[in-house]
């Protein structure tokens, strides 16, 4: 099982997510848990500060670097300063991190633990990445209003990767390339002719390949193959 821990100051954004399909379905059959922190909870004064101005002036406000310290420490379940002890990675989303994809997704279902550090507001003190997080991430060439969404995209990326989340094995199989990456190729369903009325009187007939509909086992794989794309 892989352990999931978000750390965010706006921990309702996750609740309709982890009750819906498979990565309910995941964490009901102990397959991944998903724990999800409020930073707040890391703060010692009365009204809950996570935030401040930034030194040498600036637009927004920046996460400060001790509640962030505090949780991390509480959350990695092993002695702070030693480092990479365990099968934990600790994540901290921002634009100017390394890029994710496939191949990433798969090296981290192979952990035991990844705690994601979501930023908000203007940014996170540097400190944090400096000297608490492993890895610093960016799910894309794009800024957002925080960490939040990028967390949901690492989990289901990395939870699909957990044997018996997808359900049979071969699915998960069939779709992983020998670098640990992901093929994805053009699929059809019923039904077989689809009689389109487009705008202004217009028609169109859409068809799936006849390849498809023949019972040749080998000619659609090849068929399957030609129509793919490896995602490395």
């Amino acid at each position: 099982m892989i352990k999931f821990d978000v750390i965010t100051i706006f921990p309702e954004i996750f609740t309709s997510y982890l009750k819906e399909s498979l990565i309910a379905r995941a964490q009901a059959k102990k397959l991944i848990k998903i724990n999800i922190h409020n930073l707040r909870f890391w703060t010692n004064d009365s009204h809950k500060t996570v935030d401040d101005r930034p030194f040498g002036g600036g637009l927004g406000m920046v996460l400060k670097v001790e509640p962030i310290f505090k949780a991390v420490k509480a959350l990695k379940n092993k002695t702070w300063n030693i480092k990479h002890e365990t099968k934990t990675k600790v994540v901290l989303f921002t634009p100017r991190g390394k890029k994710f994809d496939q191949k990433l997704a798969y090296k981290l279902s192979k952990l035991d633990q990844i705690i994601f550090i979501c930023g908000r507001y203007e940014g996170v003190d540097e400190r944090v990445a400096k000297n608490i997080a492993d890895l610093e991430l960016s799910i894309g060439d794009y800024d957002l209003m925080g960490g939040e969404l990028p967390a949901m995209v690492s989990i289901e990326a990395i939870s699909r990767l957990v044997s018996g989340v997808l359900g049979k094995p071969q699915l998960l199989k069939e779709r992983i390339t020998k670098k640990g990456g992901f093929i994805e190729y053009a699929q059809y369903t019923r039904p077989e002719v689809f009689r389109a009325r487009l705008a202004r009187g217009g028609k169109a007939t859409w068809q799936v390949p006849k390849i498809l509909l023949s019972g040749d086992h080998k000619k659609i794989e090849d068929w399957k193959k030609k129509h793919s794309k490896a995602i490395e």
